[in-house]
C-alpha cells in the first residue's frame, strides 16, 4: 500500500501540517552553490577548453575540440528523418498547436497623443538571441524543446541556442527532431551548470545569449540563479505539482491516474488532491492502492507521493478555493461539474484545467498553451512562459511645443523639490523655447 498523507481543515495542526508539506527550497545548498560558481569560474576564465574538460568528465564522452560539441545540421536531419512518422506527426501537431496558441500573445506598438499634442506609447522588440536548456540523461523531453523554443520565435528571436547534455555521447532523435520541427538554430551537446555559463558569457565557439530559459536539475537551477542579471532567465523551477479539486463525481481511477502523472517525474513532485467528499478520498485511495503496481515508475511515484503527496479534506467547495489560493500549485485540475463557476474565484494557478475530462497530462505535451509553469507558489506573482518573455518594451515620448511647456512646470517643481536643479533647468530650458 501507498503511503500518503491525509489532512483535514478540522484537524488542530492543519496548517503546521499543511506549511511543511508546502515547504520546499528550490535551490540548493552552499555546498552546490560553490561547485557552480566554481564551474562559471572556469567557463569565463577557460572558455571552450573548460567546456571539453567538463563534458568529458560528466558526460563520460569523449569530444576532440570545440567543434565537436556542436551538433551539425545534417545530424539534426539524419534524426527527423530517424523517426517514425507517428512520432513525427505528434511532434509537429503539438507544434502547431503551441504555435497557434502563441500567436495570440504577442504584444504589439501602440502609441496615443494627450491633449497637448505629445505622442506617448510603446515599442516591442524581440530579444536578439536566447539560450534554450534541454534536460537529459534520466529522461528525453522532446516536449520541453516545442514549449521553449516556438513562443521563441514567434516573438521574432532572430537566433535560438540549445544545448542538451548528451550522456555517454547518446543523441536522442526525438529531441533533435523537436529542435528541427521548433526552428532551433545551433544545437551544442553539453549540460549542466557549464552549458548555462557558456550561454551567460560565451564561449570561443559559443555566442552569449540575451536570455536562457528551461528546465533542469539542482545545478542547472542553481547556476541560473547565479547568472542571472548578466542574462534574463524564465524562472528558477522547483519539482513539478498538481492539485487536484474534485467535488467527489469524477472516476477514483482518473484522479488517482492524475496524481501520478506528476509523482512520476521524480521523488520531490508533489501530488495533491483536495475534496470534501471523504468517502471519495476513501475511494481514490483504494484506486491508487490497486493501481500503483501496474505502473512502471511506481519507485519513483511510491516515494514522491510518500514525500510530499497528499488527500485533503476540507469543510466545503468556499474552504477548497481558499486552500488552492494558499496553495498557488503550478497545476490545477477543477476537476467538477461547473468549473467556469470557479474560475474567478482562482488567484493563483500556473495553468487551470477545467472539467472531468481534462487530464493535465494534455497541456503537458499538446493542448497549446505553455507547460513552463510556476512552481513552489511562484504563481502568486509569476505566470506560464509565453511570447512575451521573449520581447522587451521601450517606452515612447515625443513631446510637441505645446506639451513641452506645460510639463516642464511640473518637471521643474518636481525636480526643484528633490534638490535636481539640472533636471530642473532641462526641462525648464524646452519650456522656455
Amino acid at each position: 500500500m501507498a503511503e500518503i498523507s491525509r489532512l483535514s481543515t478540522a484537524d488542530r495542526d492543519f496548517e503546521q501540517r499543511l506549511e511543511a508539506l508546502l515547504a520546499w527550497e528550490s535551490v540548493s545548498d552552499a555546498e552546490i552553490q560553490e561547485r557552480v560558481d566554481a564551474i562559471i569560474k572556469a567557463v569565463r576564465e577557460g572558455g571552450d577548453a573548460a567546456l571539453l574538460d567538463y563534458t568529458r568528465r560528466f558526460d563520460r564522452w569523449q569530444p576532440r575540440t570545440a567543434a565537436d560539441l556542436e551538433i551539425p545540421a545534417a545530424r539534426i536531419e539524419q534524426a527527423r528523418n530517424g523517426v517514425s512518422a507517428v512520432e513525427r506527426a505528434a511532434l509537429e501537431l503539438a507544434a502547431k498547436r503551441i504555435h497557434d496558441y502563441a500567436e495570440h500573445q504577442k504584444l504589439t506598438d501602440w502609441s496615443f497623443h494627450d491633449d497637448h499634442g505629445t505622442l506617448l506609447g510603446q515599442k516591442v522588440t524581440p530579444l536578439d538571441r536566447v539560450g534554450l536548456y534541454v534536460p537529459g540523461g534520466k529522461a528525453a523531453y522532446p516536449s520541453s524543446v516545442l514549449m521553449n523554443a516556438i513562443p521563441a520565435k514567434v516573438a521574432g528571436v532572430a537566433e535560438l541556442i540549445m544545448v542538451v547534455p548528451t550522456p555517454a555521447g547518446e543523441l536522442n532523435d526525438l529531441v533533435l527532431t523537436a529542435a528541427h520541427i521548433a526552428g532551433v538554430d545551433r544545437v551544442f551537446a553539453i549540460g549542466g551548470a557549464q552549458a548555462v555559463a557558456a550561454l551567460a558569457y560565451g564561449t570561443e565557439r559559443m555566442p552569449a545569449v540575451d536570455k536562457i530559459v528551461g528546465p533542469g536539475n539542482i545545478y542547472v537551477a542553481t547556476a541560473k540563479r547565479a547568472v542571472f542579471g548578466q542574462v534574463g532567465i524564465d524562472m528558477v523551477a522547483g519539482p513539478s505539482e498538481i492539485l487536484v479539486l474534485c467535488d467527489g463525481g469524477t472516476d477514483p481511477d482518473w484522479i488517482a491516474m492524475d496524481l501520478f502523472s506528476q509523482a512520476e517525474h521524480d521523488e520531490d513532485a508533489q501530488a495533491i488532491l483536495l475534496s470534501w467528499d471523504g468517502e471519495f478520498l476513501d475511494r481514490v485511495m483504494a484506486a491508487i492502492d490497486r493501481l500503483l503496481p501496474t505502473m512502471e515508475r511506481r519507485d519513483v511515484i511510491t516515494a514522491a507521493l510518500g514525500r510530499r503527496g497528499a488527500l485533503i479534506r476540507s469543510r466545503n467547495l468556499e474552504e477548497a478555493v481558499r486552500i488552492v489560493n494558499r496553495i498557488a500549485p503550478e497545476h490545477l485540475e477543477l476537476s467538477v461539474e461547473h468549473p467556469e463557476t470557479l474560475v474567478p474565484e482562482i488567484r493563483h494557478a500556473g495553468a487551470i484545467f477545467m472539467g472531468r475530462y481534462t487530464a493535465e497530462a494534455l497541456g503537458d505535451y499538446c493542448a497549446g498553451p505553455n507547460h513552463v509553469l510556476p512552481t513552489s507558489r511562484t504563481a502568486r506573482f509569476s505566470s506560464p512562459l509565453g511570447v512575451y518573455d521573449f520581447q522587451k518594451r521601450s517606452s515612447l515620448i515625443m513631446a510637441s511645443a505645446q506639451g513641452a511647456e506645460a510639463l516642464a512646470r511640473t518637471a521643474s517643481v518636481l525636480a526643484r523639490g528633490e534638490g535636481l536643479t539640472a533636471h530642473a533647468r532641462s526641462a525648464e530650458y524646452r519650456g522656455n523655447a
